[in-house]
């Protein structure tokens, strides 16, 4: 899915990160980070290696993975683990906070916010006089999808 991203927020919060760093921009990091934030997935390294390699890019995994990581250092992107063993690597949305729903059948992410759950988590923290910075919630489960076809090879056959 292809999210609509105002770029001259990105790269200027980019180049002041890059600048406070002290380091250059190379044409093969700003392809990785033009490439990874025109799309609204959870990458792995190798997931995004292999697209633009596809795609023609001409950029090495290395390249990609130290890019995502000064993409998260900077807060252009979000580290996620979703249980598959890899990390992933999402755009941060700006601030948009969201959760995740995850098939353990196909893979599916289904991102969501319930504004009920958060408001639980606030009070869950003021009851431990606990103060919340962030949270991250990973629900895994079976898809709509996967359930389905699960059903049909299980039911038997009438014709």
């Amino acid at each position: 899915m292809i999210m609509k991203i105002n770029f001259s927020f990105e790269m200027e919060k980019w180049k002041k990160y890059k600048d406070d760093k002290g380091f250059k921009n190379s044409p093969k990091r700003m392809d990785v980070i033009f490439y990874f934030l025109r799309k609204d997935k959870h990458w792995s390294v190798e997931e995004l290696y292999e697209e633009m390699k596809k795609k023609g890019f001409k950029v090495s995994y290395s390249t990609i993975y130290r890019t995502l990581r000064r993409l998260v250092e900077s807060g252009l992107a979000n580290q996620i683990e979703l249980g598959d063993g890899f990390l992933r690597f999402e755009p941060s949305h700006r601030g948009e906070h969201h959760d995740h729903l995850i098939c353990i059948s196909c893979g599916k992410i289904i991102e969501f916010y319930d504004e009920e759950l958060e408001k639980l988590q606030e009070n869950i923290g003021k009851k431990h006089n606990f103060t919340i910075k962030s949270h991250k919630l990973d629900i895994f489960g079976i898809c709509d999808d996967c359930r389905k076809e699960d059903y049909d090879k299980k039911r038997p056959n009438n014709g």
